[in-house]
């Protein structure tokens, strides 16, 4: 059996002459140390995860071996497909981390209650349009009554009070540009 510190060139190059016994003993070779490599580099990506990585860096051996080239060493070549298979993985998986929720349950901080500071920031916004844009707007957006209902109780038509509020609405989004930068 051949050791990880022994050299894979000779077992390579034998098996790109068509000595099968060769490639197997090289792939047998390759495997636990691109094993470790996965494992250590992809840790966050999961056990499974990490198996899937080794068998593609095998894959990606079988049906590259034709590139490495017979004076150059192996263990850079193999450590580089290693290298981008972790990070294909990674890549892939995007910036998600899944983690058992359970053994976070006790830390997790409680639900979220609404920011305080939120109905003042809307009154004192609300507050700099004029008197009747601010009351269709506090009627429609926070009191939750219908057009119809705020065009009855302020003596509008539904469609002028959709107009009314187009223009406060637009109007608010042009203060709060001027007042957030």
């Amino acid at each position: 059996m051949i050791k990880a510190t022994d050299d894979w060139a000779p077992l390579l190059a034998a098996s790109l002459a068509g000595d099968a016994l060769a490639y197997a003993r090289f792939l047998h070779s390759v495997t636990p140390v691109v094993r470790g490599i996965v494992r250590s580099r992809g840790a966050a990506l999961g056990e499974g995860t990490c198996e899937d990585i080794v068998q593609e860096v095998l894959l990606a051996i079988h049906l590259k071996r034709h590139t490495w080239l017979q004076d150059s060493p192996v263990r850079p070549w193999v450590y580089a497909i290693t290298r981008y298979k972790v990070v294909d993985a990674f890549r892939a998986r995007g910036r998600r981390v899944h983690l058992p929720i359970e053994e976070f349950a006790d830390i997790l901080p409680a639900e979220a209650t609404a920011d305080p500071t939120l109905a003042w920031d809307m009154e004192k916004m609300i507050g700099l349009l004029d008197d009747r844009s601010a009351r269709i707007v506090r009627k429609i957006g926070i009191e939750g009554d219908s057009i119809a209902e705020t065009g009855h109780s302020l003596e509008m038509t539904e469609g002028a009070v959709r107009v009314a509020l187009h223009r406060a609405l637009k109007k608010l989004a042009m203060l709060r540009e001027r007042y957030v930068e």
